[in-house]
């Protein structure tokens, strides 16, 4: 059973292309294509000086269409975390939950459909349990509507960047963000005044 402290404990969830790292509309495969996004140390940073974990959810289908394995994506993240903290000493992700699965995938292993896969929630709920969140005082940014999706099914306030490889027509969209940021570092800033805090400069 959680205790109360534990219960307490909030996220700002991450999807990782197009919000931390540039998303080039085809699947990362090595380090070098691993770009960081400006402002995405800085406000990695801000949101745990700010008491809240930070928590990156992403579905990784490349590994179920047999681009990369997932030893190759445990060393993309650790270098993604390693460029995080190089620019910024507070820029360190709390937690990585990634989705292998894809319906049509080529290896079979990870061919099928999973509750991990947004927009179905399954990671957030998944981070909930072991992180011990609070998901309707947490927050997601992401940069597509599966994102939107996915947080709105656990009570999360959504925000949407603008920063993906496709600007979003929100009027086509089924759900809605509570906001839409133009950065990672707009949408931090947003979420920071929406607590009541400022946004505080920190290398």
């Amino acid at each position: 059973m959680q205790t109360s402290e534990t219960a307490l404990r909030r996220a700002v969830f991450l999807d990782r292309d197009g919000v931390l790292i540039r998303d080039t509309a085809t699947y990362i495969r090595t380090v070098s294509d691993i770009d960081i996004l400006p402002g995405a140390p800085e406000s990695v940073s801000a949101i745990r000086r700010a008491g809240f974990l930070a928590v990156v959810v992403t579905n990784q289908a490349a590994i179920a269409h047999g681009y990369i394995t997932e030893a190759t994506l445990r060393a993309l993240h650790q270098r993604m975390k390693a460029m995080l903290l190089d620019r910024n000493k507070g820029a360190s992700l709390d937690r990585i939950y990634h989705c292998p699965y894809h319906p049509d995938g080529k290896v079979p292993r990870y061919t099928r459909n999973s509750s991990f896969r947004k927009p179905r929630p399954g990671m957030l709920l998944k981070a909930a349990r072991e992180l011990g969140l609070d998901l309707a005082s947490s927050y997601f940014i992401g940069d597509r509507e599966i994102d939107i999706e996915a947080a709105l099914a656990v009570g999360c306030t959504p925000v949407l960047v603008t920063t993906g490889p496709v600007s979003p027509d929100l009027s086509n969209w089924t759900v809605q963000p509570a906001f839409v940021a133009g950065s990672i570092e707009a949408a931090t800033k947003w979420i920071l005044r929406n607590e009541g805090r400022e946004w505080e400069s920190h290398k």
